[in-house]
């Protein structure tokens, strides 16, 4: 059996975990949701959660991996057996969660290659451009198989040659490229009224939905409810601080976001546009408002460059965590075929959802299409659920003595941390889970009245 892989160093494992965060989560989530619930509100409430229950659920899921050294099955199988379950629903939960992601990675592909060639500007209808492009099957699917394909290139090099290089270079021309749309966004007339809606809060416009969305967030930005960080986690050493680890991912997320948020937010208000538009709002007004922008095609370019960057870099450690578990440490032969194998089955398994918005259209259940109930059930059941299970599984389950080791390992203030910690795990994360969850569904309203 082949030794268990390691980051090359500490910068190596962060940039990875963030970019693993730092995907469509917070570059093409994150504003339309925003814009539909509230703004600044949901951006408040959004990192209430992040701080409440995201910190603690990432270095949860960081203290597992470590703690076992082992990928996310073979993890939770180490420590408690009759848990072992988790780790299959994380896997199973990133397999689903990979094969709709991949539609979208498709989308960007081809709008990145559209834009290269001058095809999307100059075009007086974006929604109808947008609409032909996803609806035609061959188009769509061809371009998510293109997406698929460079996901599994990365991940069958392994985590130090494929996953690890891709991360280094990836992740901070993805900070240079937002700076760069940033300062042009700003300097738009009316950009302002952008930037007031994104951080002003109207708590009028928030709804128990609106609150949910946010919570199921904090889990889809940071790639929490997965085991996704279990994995990244175990190919670290154990000289490194686990805290400060979880500290810098969850501040580098909360820095894009709020770089998202200011690079599309004044765009969309300068040119008179809705930022309610939805899943659309990336493509549909995003085209228009770089149409009328001085240099928008490159503009436009720049910003479809650093959304396949972050969307890439999300998109290998969703396969990483199924490969990891399949092919364990068995080298890099076996590695590489269970890439190129799992990689393709996510693919025709998201084939529907890239044909939800063309020839399946018509097939819904609860007015949602195929790729709608998917992004749904991954987003709003199966990561909160899956957190709720790591939360308890850490703080009631895992021994009070490998906690300990684990917090203060390369770090002083991990055992000050450890208390609060614990608490926050056993009884914070699951109430707030439960309880929005049940305003969600109306349990509250029928109750409170």
């Amino acid at each position: 059996m082949a030794q268990h892989e390691q980051w090359g160093s500490k910068l190596s494992f962060i940039l990875a975990a963030a970019g693993s965060a730092i995907g469509l989560g917070a570059i093409w989530k994150f504003p339309y949701v925003a814009g539909s619930s509230g703004g600044g509100a949901f951006f408040l409430v959004f990192l209430l959660f992040t701080f409440l229950v995201g910190f603690p659920l990432l270095l949860a899921e960081f203290v597992i991996g470590r703690s076992s050294q082992k990928e996310a099955i073979s993890a939770y199988r180490s420590i408690a057996p009759r848990w072992t379950f988790i780790g299959r629903m994380g896997v199973f939960t990133a397999f689903i969660l990979l094969s709709f992601y991949s539609v979208i990675g498709g989308w960007i592909l081809l709008y990145f290659g559209a834009t290269l060639t001058g095809y999307t500007m100059g075009v007086e209808n974006y929604e109808q451009l947008f609409g032909t492009i996803i609806s035609n099957p061959w188009t769509a699917v061809g371009a998510q198989l293109a997406f698929m394909f460079l996901t599994i290139i990365v991940v069958a090099k392994g985590v130090k040659d494929g996953i690890e290089k891709a991360s280094k270079w990836m992740m901070p021309a993805l900070f240079i490229l937002f700076i760069v749309l940033i300062a042009r966004s700003l300097t738009l007339d009316g950009a302002m009224e952008g930037v007031k809606y994104f951080l002003q809060p109207d708590f009028s416009r928030l709804t128990s939905e609106g609150v949910l969305f946010a919570l199921g967030q904090s889990f889809f930005s940071l790639s929490l409810g997965v085991s996704v960080m279990v994995t990244y986690s175990s190919y670290l050493s154990k000289k490194e601080s686990l805290v400060k680890s979880a500290t810098s991912i969850v501040m580098m997320n909360i820095f894009i976001t709020i770089l998202a948020g200011l690079a599309i937010f004044p765009a969309v208000f300068s040119f008179g546009f809705e930022p309610e538009q939805g899943p659309g709002l990336l493509f549909v007004v995003l085209p228009s408002v770089f149409a009328q922008m001085p240099g928008g095609v490159i503009f436009f370019a720049i910003f479809l460059a650093l959304f396949l960057f972050a969307t890439l870099t999300s998109a290998f450690s969703m396969l990483e965590i199924i490969v990891a578990s399949v092919a364990k440490d068995s080298g890099k032969e076996a590695r590489s075929k269970a890439s190129w194998w799992i990689g393709l089955a996510i693919f025709v398994v998201g084939i529907p959802a890239a044909l939800s918005f063309g020839i399946l259209g018509d097939y819904k259940w609860m007015d949602k299409t195929i790729f709608d109930l998917m992004d749904y059930l991954v987003s709003n059941i199966m990561l909160p659920v899956g957190a709720l299970l790591i939360s308890i599984f850490v703080s009631w389950r895992m021994p009070r003595k490998t906690l300990v080791e684990e917090l203060t390992d390369g770090s002083s203030f991990g055992k000050k941390l450890l208390a609060l910690w614990v608490l926050i795990l056993k009884f914070v994360v699951p109430i707030v889970i439960i309880i929005v969850f049940l305003d969600a569904l109306g349990v509250l309203d029928m109750l409170f009245g």
